[in-house]
């Protein structure tokens, strides 16, 4: 090989691979690809003994890596970069940041209909022929070789044909009697969308010749309505060229043609049949409007861009219902009317639904939207049409951030405070609003944070002057925040004024509203009809085998299941410990709430919304439109509802339990109470008409129902910074999280107790907590352990302290015992 290449033009390249491995690596550009290659462009590269697949450029230079020999770069995929600079930046600092490799945060990145890897094939040896073949086979060998004699075939067909799952053993016996080979397979899993078209051949755009061919047709009455119906849907008598187009092959059909005539005249070259590529999304075909603002909105407006002078990150504190999304939309099209483009950010599928369609109507076809209910080949497309600029904004959740924008302008995080902004897993384990904040940075773009209840730690940042800061007193109609009653449920079944768990108080503000024709919204942030099932005689309860946790019993699918590792199992006719019939449901769930409501308001529409309602991709914008257009009146829900859906005639909104969200053991549930209570609650009462929120607690004189009470988010921030900077947590100092995981529980405390001794004695300045078993000790089969590092704020050797820790993760790894553990290492764990 190597007199194919002119030394004086020997290239060498570094590339980045999707897999956890933390170097780059060399390989050589062959000479008939020297022009074609450049930084940003994805490769296909040999791995391995056979593995084949889809690297990155991130260095082109003349340096041969002196510890092994180079391979060959086996073919480049793009014609232009697929990967900008940008991208690249923000992917080496996330894997420094959050103590990752960067080729785990390029699987993350790129979409997996990028991504090629090979599938390894069987096929016959060239040499090999039963007749002179010295070895015998077994009958199983002959079936394989019988399969593969004409055609190679894949592994999982080979393992099917047999009904047996691992096929190694024999795959492998047959490499050695020299009778297969295994060879690789590339393809590409994009799929662009094709559209059937048909068009007249070129013969037929002569008027006399489609005379005559009429004439010709005249006793065939099926053919000719084929010929009308093109023509009005094809004017090419008036205009020729209209037929490079054609139409679509069903439009044609749909003007209730005969099928099989068609495809005659295809056959009789009167039509040809060809395909176009077309978008996966359908055009936006309706007028744009531009968003209006209120005096107070413009005024809010002018204060961003003074703001933005000096800060590039600036915080909006707006009340709920002061219409920050319109103060978002004005300020994105003054982006687009520049020539850039936006990132506007959502922690949760379910907003885009309703947002979307908000949108549309300001941004029309600019506007592009990207989330992982999206299939391979849709998010491919809206990525390389970001790429392309022709959206100009993208409506997205977390993983938006690694779209490749080439002009970026300005990014949008909504409801900022949200924990879903955080990646959990696998690696790498961000949080995409500071990510977003890095990457506008690489743009030199803005950034603009939105929030009713702004996370302590950007609310911090905010008042002590690094972020800029914006605050909206008022709702957009003019309305007043809602009226919040306290329902003291201890009182209420001393004075048996409730139904169940429902307050009197609660089902007669539902009823007040449904009367009025009005909605309702009833908050319960857990899913399933029960959280756990206990016998009454001996106080089992059924838990999961995997995991330290009890299992939800889900009342529709009839089956007990854990929300952790997915296990279900029936619902016991008695119990399995003492045989006891006596089994109860203990808590509620949503589809308990969901049963116990339609009791209590049978003439009306109830419905649910958490994770078990729309799994379907669909399901979301059913269940919305359904709530929008009055279709339902009660609306139930985990937390999915918290966050910025907008509906009008919404005038009382429950909250079922207040109190697990106080007292959960978490130095963060005051704040996350706040939140999520002042959030739902503000779904009520967004027009003309107060609304009205009930709270069940069995504690109504708790601080943090005293500030939601008085709609006092600075009190409430005031009390939990002194407690923070108290206890050394966030924002006063960054955490880090280091969890130990294996089959073995005493495992997997030795190796947390050996790593943690090892982070006492070398790591300097930092407050080591642990280790110790998290509230849910077992997921999956594996025993957990955690160690918490508390690393102040004003300490200025955070990468030391980084990569001392990654070091004795390592060492850690390298010990006998704990070779099996796994150690997951988590940034500003949340």
């Amino acid at each position: 090989m190597e007199n194919l290449f002119n030394k004086d033009e020997l290239k060498f390249a570094d590339i980045l691979l999707p897999l956890p491995l933390d170097a780059l690596f060399t390989y050589r550009v062959p000479t008939d690809l020297l022009a074609h290659v450049h930084i940003g462009m994805r490769v296909i590269v040999p791995f391995g003994e056979r593995k084949i697949t889809t690297g990155v450029i991130i260095q082109l230079h003349q340096q041969a890596n002196p510890a092994y020999e180079a391979k060959y770069i086996a073919d480049v995929l793009d014609e232009q970069p697929s990967i900008t600079p940008q991208q690249i930046e923000l992917l080496f600092w996330m894997a420094d940041y959050y103590v990752c490799t960067p080729g785990e945060v390029l699987q993350a990145a790129l979409p997996s209909g990028l991504k090629l890897s090979s599938e390894s094939y069987v096929q016959i040896h060239p040499e090999f022929s039963f007749e002179t073949s010295r070895f015998e086979f077994s009958a199983r060998e002959e079936i394989i070789l019988e399969k593969v004699k004409d055609k190679a075939a894949s592994i999982p067909e080979l393992s099917s044909l047999l009904n047996i799952k691992n096929i190694s053993p024999i795959v492998n016996g047959l490499i050695k009697k020299e009778a297969i080979v295994l060879v690789e397979s590339i393809e590409e899993k994009y799929k662009p969308k094709l559209e059937k078209r048909i068009r007249f051949t070129e013969n037929y755009l002569l008027a006399e010749n489609l005379e005559l061919l009429f004439k010709r047709l005249n006793k065939k009455p099926k053919q000719e309505e084929v010929l009308l119906a093109y023509l009005r849907l094809v004017n090419v008598l008036q205009d020729s060229s209209v037929n490079v187009e054609g139409v679509q092959k069903e439009k044609v059909l749909a003007e209730e043609v005969s099928a099989s005539s068609l495809q005659k005249l295809i056959k009789d070259k009167v039509f040809e049949e060809f395909s176009i590529e077309v978008s996966r999304f359908s055009d936006f075909t309706e007028d744009v409007i531009s968003p209006k603002l209120s005096e107070t909105q413009i005024e809010t407006v002018k204060e961003i861009h003074q703001q933005w002078q000096e800060k590039n990150t600036i915080l909006l504190h707006g009340i709920t219902g002061s219409g920050k999304t319109e103060i978002y939309c004005h300020l994105i099209k003054q982006v687009i009317d520049a020539g850039g483009q936006t990132l506007f950010m959502l922690p949760e599928i379910a907003l885009t639904t309703q947002l979307v369609n908000r949108l549309k109507n300001f941004f029309g076809d600019a506007l592009g939207v990207y989330h992982s209910r999206f299939n391979e080949n849709e998010r491919v497309e809206v990525y390389q049409k970001v790429l392309k600029g022709e959206y100009q904004v993208i409506v997205g959740v977390r993983s938006s951030i690694f779209l490749p924008f080439q002009h970026l302008g300005l990014i949008v995080v909504d409801e900022e405070h949200e924990v879903t902004y955080k990646q959990q897993e696998p690696a790498p384990r961000y949080h995409a609003r500071d990510c977003a904040i890095m990457l506008a940075s690489f743009h030199h773009a803005k950034v603009l944070l939105g929030s009713a209840t702004p996370a302590l730690e950007t609310y911090y940042q905010a008042k002590q002057g690094k972020f800029g800061y914006v605050r909206i007193t008022e709702r957009y109609s003019g309305t007043s925040l809602p009226l919040i009653h306290l329902a003291d449920m201890k009182l209420e079944k001393l004075q048996k004024k409730n139904k169940g768990d429902f307050s009197g108080l609660l089902l007669t503000k539902i009823e007040e509203s449904l009367q009025k024709q009005e909605q309702a919204i009833i908050f319960q942030n857990r899913r399933g009809y029960s959280p756990s099932i206990q016998c009454e005689v001996c106080q089992w309860v059924a838990t999961c085998p995997n995991c330290a946790v009890s299992l939800t019993y889900h009342q529709f699918r009839k089956a007990m299941v854990c929300h952790y590792c997915g296990y279900k199992e029936k619902h016991p006719t008695q119990c399995p410990s003492c045989q006891s019939k006596r089994l109860s449901n203990i808590g509620y769930g949503t589809e308990k709430l969901e049963e116990e409501l339609k009791i209590y308001f049978p003439d009306n529409q109830i419905q649910r919304m958490d994770l078990d309602t729309t799994r379907n991709k669909k399901s979301f914008d059913q269940i919305i439109e359904d709530f929008e257009t009055g279709k339902t009146q009660i609306l139930i829900g985990t937390q999915m509802i918290t966050k910025g859906l907008d509906f009008n005639r919404v005038q009382v909104v429950g909250i079922f339990n207040a109190d697990r969200m106080l007292y959960f053991p978490d130095f963060r549930s005051h704040e996350r109470a706040f939140q999520l209570i002042t959030q739902v609650s503000g779904r009520a009462g967004r027009r003309e008409k107060q609304g009205e929120v009930v709270i069940q607690t069995s504690n109504p004189n708790h601080l943090i129902l005293e500030w939601i009470k008085e709609h006092d988010y600075d009190k409430f921030a005031s009390h939990e910074l002194q407690e923070r900077q108290n206890h050394d947590y966030p924002p006063f100092s960054r955490l880090i999280e280091i969890t130990v995981k294996h089959i073995d529980f005493k495992i997997s405390r030795q190796a947390s107790e050996f790593l943690t001794s090892e982070i006492r004695r070398i790591v300097q300045d930092v407050k080591v907590l642990g280790p110790g078993e998290p509230m849910i000790g077992k997921i999956r089969n594996q025993y957990l352990m955690t160690t918490l590092i508390k690393i102040p704020r004003n300490n200025g050797k955070l990468q030391e302290i980084k990569a001392s820790i990654k070091k004795l993760i390592q060492l850690s790894k390298q010990q006998s015992d704990f070779k099996n553990a796994r150690f997951i290492l988590d940034v500003d764990p949340v």
